[in-house]
């Protein structure tokens, strides 16, 4: 397995090593003794899969607070999307910023989105299927949201020109400059 470091501290980018014959492949998508000797150590309580029908459909920018607050690693099982992972932890090095990894069913690329962090994405294909591994369960008490056109953030979305599909939770999520934030900078994924 592939492990990249990105501009955010404790996102990662995995890629599996798939290995091919006339029937297609097998990929290991999660080691956690290789994970752990890389310095992911991390403990999945629940898995996730969504399906997004229409292309353009946006879902985020969420998160979790504590006590439950969630690292999650995120792949595509169909489609494409682009993913995104914004740094809320106060007193990091990059906190308000973004990046942006686009996951297809055909590149295998996984993004680990530590806790602190705000995840969302935006579907580039029809039928498009995230899934994604949890650190904790999902908590509605600790749910929050940021909005995902917030001009403080200026995330360069790969919409092309049109309207994204949004739930109403997302059309009404709050402003990156009224958001105070209960995370902290601890210099790794948890």
């Amino acid at each position: 397995m592939l492990i990249e470091q990105t501009a955010i501290p404790g996102a990662v980018k995995l890629t599996a090593r798939r290995f091919a014959d006339g029937r297609g492949y097998f990929a290991e998508t999660w080691n956690r003794r290789r994970c752990t000797e890389a310095g992911i150590g991390l403990d999945f309580v629940q898995d996730n899969t969504s399906l997004s029908t229409r292309t353009g459909t946006l879902r985020g920018l969420h998160f979790q607070v504590p006590p439950h607050a969630q690292a999650k690693l995120v792949r595509c099982g169909r489609g494409a999307l682009y993913d995104v992972v914004v740094d809320l932890r106060r007193g990091s090095p990059v906190y308000g910023r973004w990046i942006g990894v686009e996951l297809t069913a055909e590149n295998g690329c996984q993004l680990l989105v530590p806790q602190g962090c705000a995840h969302g994405f935006v579907t580039l294909l029809p039928d498009t299927e995230i899934a994604y591994k949890c650190s904790d369960y999902y908590a509605p008490e600790c749910e929050g949201a940021l909005r995902w056109d917030d001009p403080d953030l200026a995330i360069d979305w790969p919409l092309a020109g049109s309207d994204p599909v949004l739930s109403a939770k997302d059309e009404q999520a709050g402003s990156f400059a009224d958001f105070d934030s209960p995370f902290v900078f601890e210099g790794a994924a948890r």
